[in-house]
């Protein structure tokens, strides 16, 4: 069920402005738990890029990033994504998401987390969904665990984040595993 105070949608070449200040305004916040990104990425020209790569991944079935945006305002909170969507067999996708640091404790991370798995398998007929969180990042796995993620294993090394490459606990959730 989504967030009485949220709304969430596909994001599209409009939004690179408001993207570019949700990146810019929580910079530091999200360093910590990001790959290092070149200086252009903090770009409007770079947003309208991945924006631009975000649209025509969705247009091929690929990846689809939403935004998550306030009821009030309409002004956009943060960032979920489903991405390297598999077919075939394993049928699953990638789960990836971030807050504004002032809009986190509040919900809306689960009900995105939630409305996305409810996405993957309803309108796109996947079967599983994965996600890596960094074992210190207690808040994230606090959200997977709220929306019936469960979690599956450690991956050691197994992203290089803020330089450094980390442990993720592998998380995920299938059909049959539906809260």
């Amino acid at each position: 069920m989504l967030h009485k105070e949220m709304d969430i949608r596909l994001l599209t070449l409009d939004d690179a402005e408001s993207l570019l200040h949700l990146r810019m305004s929580n910079r530091q916040f999200l360093q910590p738990f990001e790959p290092l990104h070149a200086e252009n990425h903090y770009t409007l020209g770079e947003q309208q890029k991945l924006l631009a790569s975000k649209v025509k991944a969705a247009e091929a079935g690929q990846a689809y990033a939403f935004g998550i945006f306030s009821s009030a305002g309409h002004q956009l909170i943060g960032k979920i994504e489903l991405s390297a969507i598999a077919r075939g067999p394993l049928q699953n996708a990638n789960i990836g998401y971030y807050l504004d640091q002032h809009h986190n404790g509040k919900g809306y991370a689960t009900a995105a987390v939630s409305y996305c798995v409810n996405y993957a398998f309803d309108q796109l007929g996947l079967h599983r969904i994965q996600a890596g969180v960094m074992p210190r990042n207690l808040p994230s796995k606090r959200v997977l665990e709220k929306a019936g993620f469960r979690q599956e294993g450690l991956a050691l090394r197994y992203l290089n984040i803020n330089g450094v490459w980390e442990d993720h606990a592998l998380f995920a959730i299938t059909t049959e595993d539906r809260v």
